[in-house]
């Protein structure tokens, strides 16, 4: 998506964004709520929600949250679906690290499994999982259709995948604000409590470089998703991006 955390770096964007998220973890949890003044505890509880709407309350399930950082969707995934059993994935180690602190405390470690994984190499076999999540990652994957490949390939036929990501506001009111906010408040403010300079400058300049609303459906859907849809959240601040795994035909020599 042509936007990487550390200007003059040759490293690939993976490598960076791992190191950035190392960087910046022991505040990610504090940043998150003070970014979003709290909005994306509700944010994740609406995914949650459509996410439901997909699966079958009676049976259990499997789910895997990609980019799963220090595991607060995980974490509220166990809690609302309690049939269900999920697996965390990151790139960043002192991320998972916090996300198996918090996963102690909450006493949910019969649930939910944290460890280390490229989002484009999920170390998982075809149609393992009912359910894919991902909160605020898929703007940091290195190469985004490929990431949902992958994300394809591990869910099950039938399965769902619900993307949830910062966006542009589509409010005309809300884009003045937005653009102060992310472009000069968001940055100075993470300079100051996280120590890395480019992550939160970084912020603002993966949303816009990132495929929204229509454009990232049709993305999705070309890899081979369906029922492809978008919800708009908080005046287009944030989107939730829903889509499925086709049932697999049979055989034409079973036909």
């Amino acid at each position: 998506m042509g936007v990487n955390p550390y200007d003059n770096d040759t490293r690939g964007k993976g490598e960076q964004v791992r190191e950035m998220f190392d960087n910046i973890a022991p505040t990610y949890d504090f940043m998150n709520r003070a970014m979003t003044m709290g909005i994306d505890k509700r944010w994740r509880r609406r995914l949650i929600k459509e996410l439901t709407k997909r699966l079958d309350a009676q049976k259990p399930c499997k789910i895997l949250d990609v980019a799963t950082g220090t595991g607060d969707l995980a974490i509220l995934i166990a809690k609302k679906i309690p049939h269900a059993q999920v697996t965390g994935i990151d790139l960043s180690e002192k991320m998972v690290d916090i996300g198996r602190e918090k996963v102690t405390v909450e006493k949910l470690y019969d649930r939910i499994t944290l460890g280390i994984g490229d989002c484009l190499a999920l170390p998982f076999a075809d149609n393992s999982f009912d359910a894919i999540t991902v909160a605020f990652g898929v703007r940091n994957f290195e190469r985004l259709n490929d990431g949902y490949a992958e994300m394809l390939r591990v869910l099950k036929p039938e399965g769902t995948m619900a993307v949830l990501e910062l966006t542009i506001p589509t409010n005309i009111l809300a884009l003045p604000l937005y653009k102060v906010y992310t472009g000069q408040i968001i940055p100075r403010a993470g300079k100051m409590v996280s120590h890395d300079n480019a992550a939160y400058s970084y912020l603002p300049q993966s949303i816009e470089a990132m495929p929204q609303g229509p454009e990232m459906d049709n993305i999705i859907r070309d890899i081979g998703f369906a029922n492809v849809s978008h919800i708009p959240l908080t005046f287009g601040s944030c989107t939730i991006y829903l889509g499925s795994k086709p049932k697999q035909r049979k055989n034409l020599q079973e036909d």
